[in-house]
């Protein structure tokens, strides 16, 4: 009698224990199904929702006016974060106290709601000479831009180019509303010789 009871405490015991690992597999196996739909979910999610070739466009100001304008080759919207990225981007500044600025690169993010444009690759800064301010070139291999704020910033190497004059330096950030601009690090100022200006 001992001895069958025994038995079946054992065969109860080895019973109870199949049951748990039987459900603890089937509860692994769904946690790693929907582990991976939901992976699947998060890489289309992040596909784009839409893609313009030869784009323009112009964002305008409070007062109505257009205040600037992004073109490029290609530009490619993902709707996860609500970013977008360009294929040779070229920023047209309009501002109306200020000369408009050019900004030419390989390639931008634009994101924060379209207030931020990161260039990347062979970036070209150019403003115009005007009565009343000598011509502007800058080069650098990326730079952060925020249009509405008229204002940009690296953390790169930088050549700024004013009239004749050449500056260099590791950093920058410039207020084109206040044309103000500052170079960071150890940089070089090379003036022309005063007959030369």
């Amino acid at each position: 009698m001992r001895k069958r009871t025994a038995h079946r405490w054992q065969l109860t015991v080895v019973m109870v224990v199949g049951v748990f690992v039987a459900v603890g597999s089937f509860w692994l196996v769904q946690v790693v199904n929907q582990a991976g739909q939901e992976a699947q979910e998060d890489q289309h999610r992040n596909e784009p929702d839409y893609i313009i070739d030869r784009f323009s466009l112009v964002r305008m100001n409070k007062s109505g006016q257009p205040a600037y304008i992004i073109s490029g080759d290609k530009l490619t919207h993902r709707p996860i974060d609500d970013s977008s990225d360009i294929d040779k981007p070229y920023v047209h500044s309009l501002s109306g106290d200020q000369p408009p600025m050019n900004m030419h690169a390989d390639t931008a993010h634009v994101d924060q709601g379209n207030t931020r444009v990161k260039l990347n690759g062979n970036v070209d800064v150019v403003r115009p000479a005007t009565p009343n301010a000598q011509a502007l070139r800058m080069t650098t291999p990326t730079l952060t831009v925020y249009p509405d704020e008229e204002r940009m910033e690296t953390a790169s190497p930088v050549v700024l180019e004013v009239g004749k004059a050449t500056a260099t330096g590791v950093g920058m950030k410039a207020n084109n509303a206040t044309r103000q601009v500052q170079l960071g690090g150890r940089g070089q100022l090379v003036m022309p010789p005063r007959d030369a200006r």
